[in-house]
């Protein structure tokens, strides 16, 4: 098959006007292959199989052909397909994931001892320096509320035990 149409497309510049022009010679659109091939007939024979005998395919070339399982990483194996049309219900049986350890932590204040509450408010206080003295006090009655977020575990643990010393429950996200 070939074209002799114009080809519009928008140039590179501030303005992004179209660009017309006209091929002057005819492009090609067909393979580098004039004559099918063994392995077009292989690719035609592959495409007419069911999943559950693409996977049965994919079984029988690793056993003849003496393949061997490569483990790929978490984040590439998501996104890649391994073996072809089969590959997903293989690779769902033989990749098993991790679960990521989490890094980041929010400390959410779950309940509060009314005796300490006024110093449960200063803390907050002392916490967010933007917050004045009846924003801290709505804050406090408004549990269950988030006090910091994205904090290293160590310091999610300091800031947990100095709310859990007030008689607070504080919850680790």
């Amino acid at each position: 098959m070939s074209f002799t149409t114009p080809v519009r497309f928008l140039a590179r510049s501030s303005l992004r006007r179209p660009i017309t022009f006209t091929a002057s010679r005819s492009i090609s659109l067909t393979p580098f292959r004039s004559s099918p091939s063994k392995i077009d007939s292989i690719v035609e024979s592959i495409s007419t199989l069911t999943l559950l005998e693409a996977a049965e395919l994919v079984t029988a070339l690793k056993t003849k052909l003496n393949i061997t399982e490569v483990s790929m990483p978490a984040a590439s194996a998501a996104g890649a397909v391994v073996g072809g049309a089969a590959g997903g219900a293989a690779a769902e049986e033989e990749v098993v994931e991790k679960p990521k350890e989490q890094t980041q932590f929010n400390v959410k204040l779950e309940k509060f001892d009314p005796a300490s509450k006024a110093k449960v408010i200063r803390e907050v206080k002392a916490l967010m320096p933007n917050m004045n003295l009846v924003e801290a006090k709505k804050f406090v009655e408004s549990v269950p509320q988030v006090v910091k977020e994205n904090l290293t575990k160590e310091d999610a643990e300091a800031l947990k035990q100095k709310f859990m010393d007030l008689g607070c429950t504080v919850v680790l996200e």
